[in-house]
């Protein structure tokens, strides 16, 4: 046989001699072999999976449906910009320029007409 075709099957190492016989004992050992029982009627199916065809509550289509039509149709950046939330420093930034332009309150208002006067 020429050297290519010969030694393509798995080589097993051979079992110690203690190993042999504490397979032998657990085989013996039960009186009965146990045998896997199928209660099923002919041919069984394999399971499937049918997260597809899941009737989802009614809130999870709305959200599924409104993320596809987003990416679906074109916003202007104008609109588009309300549609994101942002991150902690650029949140920071955008209050701090607006506490500079807020409308200041009664008392001080008051106050600072008296000054004037």
């Amino acid at each position: 046989m020429p050297p290519s075709k010969r030694g393509k099957g798995k080589k097993t190492a051979a079992l110690p001699s203690g190993a042999r016989s504490a397979i032998k004992k657990d085989d013996s050992s039960s009186m009965f072999s146990a045998k896997k029982k199928n209660f099923g009627i002919g041919n069984l199916q394999p399971r499937r999976d049918l997260s597809r065809f899941v009737k989802w509550p009614r809130y999870i289509r709305l959200q599924r449906q409104r993320r596809i039509l987003n990416m679906r149709l074109k916003v202007p950046p104008a609109i588009a910009q309300f549609g994101k939330t942002l991150d902690v420093h650029g949140a920071k930034n955008v209050f701090g320029l607006l506490n500079k332009y807020r409308p200041e309150e009664k008392k001080a208002k008051k106050e600072r007409l008296q000054a004037q006067v």
